[in-house]
């Protein structure tokens, strides 16, 4: 299942990170360990951000892809199920319209 991981990651530890030259690597270990669809940065309401597209198969692989955020950078993690055009298309919307309305 796809899902949208928005990270914010605090200014401390980061730019302690940044300072001691080990952020590079650090976020480098996480994204090869979490193997995102699709990462991209940037600022969210004035701190660093991280969003990404993740793939799970059970709600248990969640720790494993928050955890490295939290333990390197005391970052919030936020998780989204999202969908495809594809994915909507198979929601039987119609069905839904006609069995509610």
């Amino acid at each position: 299942m796809r899902m949208f991981l928005n990270v914010i990651l605090p200014h401390e530890p980061f730019n302690t990170a940044v300072r001691n030259g080990t952020v590079g690597a650090t976020i480098g270990r996480i994204l090869d360990e979490i193997k995102p669809e699709v990462a991209y940065f940037t600022e969210q309401n004035g701190q660093r951000g991280a969003l990404l597209i993740v793939d799970i198969n059970r709600p248990s692989d969640i720790p494993a892809l928050a955890e490295p955020w939290f333990l390197n950078f005391n970052a919030d993690c936020r998780f989204h199920i999202v969908m495809t055009p594809e994915d909507l298309q198979q929601a039987s919307l119609e069905e839904l319209g006609e069995k509610w309305t």
